[in-house]
C-alpha cells in the first residue's frame, strides 16, 4: 500500500525571502533582502444586481479587480537606494516603469515560488519615527503602486 503523506509538502517559512527590483538607471537589478514585505492582495469587486420583479434574491457580477500597493520594510543603514528610486521617480528621471519579484525561498535558501508586478513606481518612502526614549532600529518603509502581479510556483 502506498504511503499517504510521500508527496507531502511541508509550507514555507515566512522568513526566507528577497525582492529583486529592475531599477532603470541604476545599474544591474537590485537583490535586497527586507525585513518584511507585504501586500501580495488583490480582490475582485463584487456587484449585486436586483432583477425586476425577483425581490426574493440578489445576483451578484463581477466588477473591477483591484491589486494592494507592495510594502517593503527594511533596516536604514545611512544610503537608500529606495529613496535615490523615489526621487528619482517624482523628478521625472525614470524612462521607464520597472518590473520586480518577490521570491520565495524554502529552507534550503533555494527558489520555491515568485510573485511577479508589473510596471511598479514608488508611491510612498517613510522612514521610522525618531524617538530617543526607545532602542529600536530605523525602518525604512518604501509603497510599489503596480498594475498586476503573476504568480509563479518554482
Amino acid at each position: 500500500m502506498a504511503n499517504p503523506t510521500a508527496n507531502r509538502k511541508d509550507p514555507l517559512p515566512v522568513f526566507c525571502f528577497k525582492v529583486e527590483l529592475d531599477l532603470d538607471g541604476f545599474g544591474e537589478p537590485a537583490a535586497a533582502f527586507f525585513k518584511s514585505v507585504s501586500g501580495l492582495r488583490y480582490e475582485t469587486e463584487i456587484v449585486p444586481v436586483r432583477e425586476g420583479g425577483a425581490n426574493n434574491t440578489t445576483f451578484q457580477l463581477v466588477g473591477a479587480t483591484k491589486w494592494s500597493n507592495i510594502v517593503l520594510k527594511q533596516g536604514f543603514t545611512g544610503s537608500s537606494l529606495l529613496l535615490k528610486w523615489r526621487e528619482a521617480w517624482t523628478n521625472g528621471n525614470m524612462k521607464r516603469i520597472p518590473t520586480g519579484r518577490i521570491i520565495q525561498l524554502d529552507s534550503t535558501l533555494k527558489l520555491a515560488a515568485e510573485w511577479t508586478f508589473f510596471r511598479g513606481w514608488p508611491a510612498k518612502w517613510e522612514m521610522a519615527e525618531f524617538d530617543a526614549s526607545k532602542s529600536e532600529l530605523a525602518i525604512e518603509t518604501l509603497e510599489i503602486a503596480h498594475e498586476g502581479i503573476k504568480f509563479g510556483p518554482a
